[in-house]
């Protein structure tokens, strides 16, 4: 991402819709690792694991300018890196209908 042509509004109800998403994803890591078993402890390490290499690769595309310049490029572009992890999860982590 090279730069952001939301503003602040829209980065603001991004920002919030991820809050929202990330305690949906805290509800359902939380009921796995409560049921315990190898799923639980298999769960945990890829949530430690996963936060370092989000926090990471942030960290690596911001050193690297390709978040932008602007204010609203960077914080739009943070938000939606971590959004679509905790999108990824949240659709992980949902039980799936049964047929």
């Amino acid at each position: 991402m090279t730069g952001s042509s939301k503003s602040w509004l829209d980065i603001g109800l991004d920002a919030w819709m991820l809050g929202a998403e990330a305690a949906t994803v805290i509800a359902l890591r939380s009921t796995r690792l409560a049921m315990g078993g190898s799923l639980a402890w298999q769960e945990a390490e890829r949530m430690v694991t996963e936060k370092g290499a989000a926090n990471f690769a942030l960290g690596m595309a911001l050193a690297r300018g390709r978040m932008g310049t602007s204010a609203e490029g960077i914080a739009d572009g943070a938000v939606a890196h971590y959004r679509r992890r905790v999108r990824a999860n949240r659709r992980r982590l949902t039980p799936k209908p049964r047929s």
